[in-house]
């Protein structure tokens, strides 16, 4: 199972492999306080993928579409294949971000991705 938090809220029993998705650390969170397991700022969008839908232009569907063609990326694909095989034997892998709407930004896309993957499609 695939889930989306907020690094803000409290850890629940049921997380399994909490990773944290964002590039930079989070606001306010200390480090020795924040439960992790992995932090693979490879996963991230590209700096310049980011100021884009930020700015002016962005859109969410067309970050989607480039988001998803950064992913194929050697580094970003090994980081995306070992979070598909967690999720594939079993394990609850727990996307986290300090994004305030992180089912409009790269944690979504990222989460459909692995859903997909689990699928069969485009693994």
């Amino acid at each position: 199972m695939i889930r989306l938090r907020r690094v803000y809220e409290e850890p629940e029993r049921d997380d399994g492999v909490r990773v944290l998705v964002d590039r930079i650390w989070p606001r306010g969170v200390k480090k020795d306080e924040l439960p992790l397991d992995e932090w693979p700022k490879e996963l991230t969008p590209s700096p310049e993928l980011r100021r884009w839908y930020h700015g002016p232009d962005g859109d969410f569907d067309e970050f989607r579409r480039r988001y998803l063609a950064e992913l194929t990326a050697d580094e970003p694909n090994a980081a995306l294949t070992r979070l598909h095989e967690l999720d594939r034997a079993g394990r609850t892998v727990t996307l986290l971000t300090s994004a305030k709407d992180p089912e409009h930004g790269h944690p979504a896309v990222l989460a459909e991705r692995l859903d997909e993957m689990r699928d069969g499609k485009g693994s």
